[in-house]
């Protein structure tokens, strides 16, 4: 009963969501109020977000009570409709959401020009040739096999515009200077009883501590990104003040 409203939301899994799921159930209501809702300013979320707590339901229910909502915690199915309904609102009722899709044509109004723009508008997925071209591309480049080719063929697309485009190539082949670093110098921290193997042991370190510098920078990357989408709560004039 939650399929369209958690589809016009873009929620990653309108089909499978099931209320009657704790974990599910708190974890929607979590998203709709840090995605959509945005009642509680950033700071004031952090009850609502700790997932696991025994105190959560009394949260819950204050958090229903701040936003007006008819219903108790414990009418679930008629909660989650409500709040589902109340994002909705929040998501398309805005005047410059409204303005934006007041003028969009259909798409059986689409233009000849734009038709032809797209060379794979009218592809045939199931055409022969075409999956055996794909498979052919896919073996070459080593890309995993598919079961819809069309995936596969975004596969290749991504991997030929990241990798093998000119400037990639590029990229690739400039060799990566370093600077020399003195073995000696660095402790090993236990004695294989042999310098070769000591040695080696020293510049095996010293590549795992640099991929763990790697790997932080990637994940600190990660992190600055989900708080840029987590982080940016919307102002409502009519309300005088921040969040929703």
């Amino acid at each position: 009963m939650f399929r369209r409203k958690l589809t016009a939301l873009e929620y990653h899994n309108p089909t499978g969501f099931d209320c009657k799921d704790e974990t599910e159930f708190r974890n929607v209501i979590v998203w709709l109020e840090d995605q959509k809702i945005r009642h509680y300013k950033i700071e004031d979320r952090g009850n609502l977000r700790n997932i696991p707590s025994s105190d959560w339901p009394k949260y819950f229910e204050k958090y229903l009570q701040d936003v007006n909502c008819p219903f108790s915690a414990q009418q679930r199915q008629e909660t989650v409709d409500w709040l589902l309904g109340l994002a909705v609102r929040f998501e398309y009722g805005d005047n410059g959401m409204m303005e934006k899709y007041r003028n969009c044509k259909p798409v059986t109004e689409a233009s000849d020009v734009q038709k032809s723009a797209d060379p794979l508008i009218n592809l045939d997925s199931n055409n022969p040739d075409f999956k055996a071209g794909v498979l052919g591309l896919a073996n070459l480049l080593k890309i995993q096999r598919h079961d819809d080719y069309l995936v596969m063929l975004k596969a290749i697309r991504i991997l030929i515009q990241e990798r093998l485009t000119p400037d990639a190539i590029a990229k690739a082949s400039q060799a990566k200077e370093g600077l020399p670093v003195a073995l000696d110098k660095h402790i090993l921290g236990f004695d294989t009883g042999d310098a070769t193997l000591n040695e080696a042991a020293r510049v095996l370190r010293l590549l795992h501590i640099e991929e763990l510098r790697e790997l932080q920078t990637k994940i600190n990357e990660a992190i600055v990104a989900v708080q840029a989408i987590i982080a940016d709560p919307k102002t409502d004039h009519r309300l005088g003040k921040v969040g929703r």
